[in-house]
């Protein structure tokens, strides 16, 4: 349905930027996917009952069921921070502490998020590849009825990971046995849900509810949508009070209509699927053009839509001159490059060869 109210043409002098301008920084640099526009333009029509109330969300809810199966009940939130806050509150009483990585979000990238706003205590153990193991979870999973330690109650783990890298079915599988049988919940930050579901290849339900995963961030930003995430209750006897938390911690959409109706364009048509699974060939696109360049150490397999490398010293900040990229460990002159769903080939031949004449000099 289009909107009632015509767009209006943009300002005079927009955009402030040039949309030929892309690099592999973030997936979050990349503007909204076209399809997701029209999408949102079409929910614009009228009013529709605030908070969650209205057709777009309860039709995300049959999506969800969908994907996940019927026991899944989806929570769409504004970030990813949110999400992960939400879920993980959902999991926990006051004296819990969750598992995770050392290089996981919630430990790294949330400022402290989970602890100042969720009180939430983060156990953090350290794995190279980004992936926990039954045996790495043991090393915090301990200590249940001492009363001088947070009681380890929850796993979260991160699909694909932190590192690029990717959890198999069984991988995840045993971690949840394993953590169920100790009477902890599994989280996964599915910030970047979609590229893992491209790269295995198997329904999104085989690695999540089917493998026992009790609740889910599910990421949309970073596959094409404009704002939005969406924590999934994939077991909602274990996830509770998701209703208050999220009014509770500063997530609950008025318009939710808007953030479900991007979720509704991607996951309708496959728009997901394909989207993550172009982000991730122009990553296999890019690591093919560089593994055979001197002074190029790759340190992760490209398993989803980011490269990790070391470089010589000063080639990256002279590569960054022309196409905008971060440090991963600035120690080591380590760096992450980051493929999106709107990254071209022609974008990455480019930055390739930017790379060999710098390497050359």
């Amino acid at each position: 349905m289009p909107a009632s109210v015509p767009l209006p043409a943009a300002p005079s002098g927009w955009p402030l930027h040039d949309p030929g301008v892309r690099g592999f920084a973030s997936d979050n640099y990349s503007g909204v996917h076209p399809e997701v526009l029209a999408a949102l333009a079409a929910a614009n029509g009228g009013h529709q009952v605030a908070y969650g109330e209205d057709d777009y969300t309860a039709r995300l809810q049959e999506a969800v069921k969908g994907l996940f199966g019927e026991a899944a009940e989806a929570y769409p939130v504004f970030n990813g921070t949110g999400a992960n806050v939400v879920s993980l509150q959902s999991l926990l009483p006051r004296w819990g502490a969750v598992v995770c990585a050392t290089t996981a979000h919630i430990n790294v990238d949330e400022n402290g998020a989970p602890e100042r706003v969720g009180g939430i205590k983060l156990l953090a153990v350290p794995a190279p590849d980004g992936k926990l193991t039954a045996e790495l979870i043991d090393r915090e999973a301990w200590g249940w009825g001492d009363e001088h330690r947070a009681q380890p109650l929850a796993v979260s783990i991160t699909q694909t990971t932190e590192l690029g890298t990717l959890y198999s079915v069984e991988e995840i599988r045993a971690i949840t046995e394993h953590a169920h049988a100790r009477g902890m919940s599994v989280h996964m930050d599915g910030a970047r849900l979609a590229n893992a579901a491209a790269a295995l290849g198997v329904p999104v339900r085989e690695f999540t509810a089917g493998a026992g995963v009790d609740i889910l961030s599910f990421g949309g930003t970073k596959n094409g949508m404009l704002f939005g995430e969406c924590v999934v209750a994939l077991n909602p006897e274990a996830a509770r009070g998701l209703t208050y938390l999220r009014k509770m911690d500063m997530q609950l959409a008025s318009k939710m209509r808007f953030v479900s109706a991007q979720f509704l364009a991607l996951l309708e048509d496959g728009l997901w699927l394909r989207s993550a699974a172009h982000a991730n060939a122009m990553a296999a696109r890019l690591r093919s053009a560089v593994e055979s360049l001197d002074g190029v150490e790759l340190t992760q397999p490209t398993e989803s839509n980011g490269v990790f490398a070391i470089l010589p010293e000063g080639v990256a900040d002279r590569v960054r001159e022309k196409f905008r990229f971060y440090d991963w460990d600035a120690s080591r002159r380590e760096v992450r490059w980051m493929c999106s769903f709107d990254t071209t080939p022609e974008d990455v031949d480019r930055f390739a060869e930017a790379l060999r004449a710098e390497l050359g000099r």
